[in-house]
């Protein structure tokens, strides 16, 4: 087993509202070794997307710590915040957004190395430009193309390109495929997946897709309400999923079968309120096999075979 890249000890990110404290982030634990994928699945609003910029500290952290190559990161400034952000980059979900429409591919993708100033000399900076959009499959003809000039699919290549440009250990991707064509998700995937067989990236995938989480992850921790409540690798959280919350998603896995287009889902009722959460496990308002010992308490993330971790009152 390789080191851990990325460790997350406690980690929170909590928001003030005028109802109470948000629990976006909740005490969420858990290590991903250098060259894997860790997929993070759950539900709009169950604090992926904040976790992964917890992380970046593009939000910053309530509690809690990141250790990245075993240093703790989580309060560096200075040389140090600089090189943690040289090594760990994000690819944002949608493309259309995440890039300045006044800017050209050339300059979009040159702008980070700009920033840092890890190249200097603009001939220097055109040939790694050139080279990273080679790398992702860009034509150098759309050098000196804009954004809305081009689908979908190569502005996310831009996008990734981005991420790239600094030469990263470690990236987030969130959500990078949802906002993409099926055909063209398909293509960005694979693209990330060479990408990390060659340069030995480790990746964090933020999805709701969870036939794209199986497809590109090694290990997959399952959130709900800001918590992670189940964690373990891809093979075996689809073969034997444990917490109910898990077992309900997967299935609602729409099955290609025309004898049985019915799809029904276990999961019944809304979401409960993330603001001032009571202890206790925060799917039982809607889990079928709820008990009295459910709420109460807080369940602890407990490994019940190796690798494979559950946060339920069944398994405690």
């Amino acid at each position: 087993m390789s080191a851990p890249l990325l460790q997350t000890i406690g980690l929170k990110k909590y928001f003030k509202t005028g109802k109470g404290t948000l629990h976006a982030v909740d005490d969420v634990n858990f290590t991903i070794e250098k060259g894997k994928t860790l997929g993070v699945v759950g539900e709009s609003g169950c604090g992926k997307t904040t976790l992964g910029r917890s992380i970046l500290r593009l939000t910053e952290p309530t509690e809690g710590q990141i250790l990245f190559n075993g240093e703790d990161v989580t309060h560096v400034t200075g040389k140090k915040m600089h090189e943690f952000r040289k090594n760990a980059q994000i690819i944002f979900q949608d493309p259309s957004s995440s890039l300045n429409p006044r800017m050209s591919v050339g300059q979009l993708i040159a702008e980070p190395i700009r920033v840092m100033k890890t190249i200097s000399g603009n001939k220097a900076i055109d040939e790694r430009v050139f080279e990273l959009m080679n790398i992702v499959g860009l034509d150098e003809r759309f050098y000196v193309s804009y954004p809305h000039e081009l689908d979908g699919g190569r502005r996310q290549r831009i996008g990734v390109a981005r991420a790239l440009a600094l030469d990263p250990q470690f990236i987030v991707c969130d959500e990078p495929v949802s906002a993409l064509d099926v055909s063209i998700q398909a293509q960005i995937l694979n693209l990330l997946m060479d990408l990390q067989d060659t340069m030995g990236l480790t990746y964090m995938f933020i999805t709701h897709d969870l036939s794209v989480v199986k497809h590109i992850s090694d290990d997959i921790a399952v959130m709900y309400l800001g918590q992670c409540i189940e964690k373990a690798p891809t093979d075996e959280l689809f073969e034997k999923p444990l917490h109910p919350y898990t077992q309900a998603l997967l299935a609602a896995i729409p099955v290609p079968n025309l004898k049985n287009r019915s799809i029904e889902s276990t999961i019944k009722g809304e979401i409960s309120s993330p603001i001032d959460p009571k202890p206790g496990c925060r799917f039982a308002t809607r889990c079928p096999f709820a008990k009295p010992e459910c709420t109460g308490k807080e369940l602890e993330l407990k490994e019940i075979s190796p690798g494979h971790f559950v946060k339920c009152v069944m398994f405690q």
